[in-house]
């Protein structure tokens, strides 16, 4: 994935592969983490909208400023344990998918400078626009595939919170 329509392709058809497998998840394992510390599908999805200003305000930061400095997001280290299981599914998903149509808008009007404007990231050796979004659309499948593999568990050890 190294053009850059693909890569809007791809964050555009997320929501696509996203909500339904999430809707596929019974409810009795929507929420259920697989180990301590580990996502529950839920959290997953949660995780997806949550995300999402970030990136816009970091795609601003980048085109505006001469010299941008891309401090990482480190949900495990920097939220509340149960931050993403609070969050009303529903109401994320939704989020999701508008966030989601804003940015591909977005993308597609960012003209060709756009996309190699650079910034400081300290996880990463080079970081562009592009690279940003192809990361972008990589983490959403990552989550994706998070999901189903919560989805298609096998067996579930007896739930040591019921």
């Amino acid at each position: 994935m190294n053009s850059i329509p693909a890569v809007i392709d791809a964050l555009r058809r997320a929501p696509e592969i996203v909500l339904p497998l999430v809707q596929e998840v019974p409810p009795d394992i929507l929420k259920r983490r697989p180990a301590p510390r580990r996502w529950s599908a839920h959290e997953h999805a949660c995780h997806l909208a949550h995300v999402h200003s970030l990136f816009f305000n970091w795609l601003e930061l980048m085109l505006r400023d001469p010299a941008p400095v891309i401090r990482p997001y480190m949900p495990g280290d920097q939220d509340p344990d149960d931050l993403l299981l609070r969050m009303d599914l529903d109401a994320s998903l939704a989020q999701f998918v508008a966030d989601r149509r804003r940015l591909v808008a977005r993308l597609q009007a960012l003209d060709p400078t756009g996309w190699v404007r650079t910034a400081e990231h300290e996880e990463y050796r080079t970081y562009s626009v592009f690279i940003m979004f192809r990361h972008l659309a990589l983490h959403d499948f990552l989550h994706a595939y998070r999901i189903e593999e919560l989805l298609l568990r096998p067996n579930w050890p007896a739930d040591p919170y019921s």
